[in-house]
């Protein structure tokens, strides 16, 4: 048997810049306010330190215009190379109407099993729009609006 020596470098010192803190859905919207205007739908994730500091921002899948196909794996592989503590999920709906498909549901769904297996918690799972009359807020949070159970993998 032959066997290759590599050499590896740990760092003695994290250095720690001030990173942007998530503490709602009213700062999640206000850091990806970019995506409202996305002519096509965008899955994103922010990753997210033990403080809910943000640690990076990783754009998972770029999709059509009504839909973007999304894998657990895609959205795991992002958490786990950042070291994540947990994270957000968000995606923008470009057609203005920030309701949940049953698509959205069903991917959350299989998120928040997966989180319970691999231990990274998902924190929310946001739909982003332009700020309108009818939805002055911009942003759709299926952990307010209570319809899946996110406090079992936070």
């Amino acid at each position: 048997m032959n066997y290759t020596t590599a050499m590896i470098q740990l760092p003695l010192l994290q250095v720690r810049e001030a990173r942007a803190k998530i503490r709602n859905v009213e700062d999640l919207r206000a850091l990806v306010a970019d995506m409202a205007n996305l002519a096509q739908e965008s899955v994103q994730v922010v990753t997210l330190d033990s403080k809910n500091g943000m640690i990076n921002r990783h754009m998972v899948t770029l999709g059509l215009l009504d839909s973007s196909e999304i894998h657990p794996r895609e959205i795991f592989r992002a958490a786990i190379l950042d070291s994540a503590a947990s994270f957000i999920v968000f995606h923008n709906h470009p057609s203005g109407d920030s309701t949940p498909s049953a698509n959205d549901i069903n991917i959350t769904r299989r998120l928040i099993q997966a989180s319970k297996i691999i231990g990274i918690p998902v924190m929310d799972h946001c739909i982003i729009t332009r700020q309108t009359a009818d939805n002055p807020r911009g942003v759709y949070s299926m952990r307010e609006a209570g319809i899946l159970d996110f406090s079992t993998t936070a």
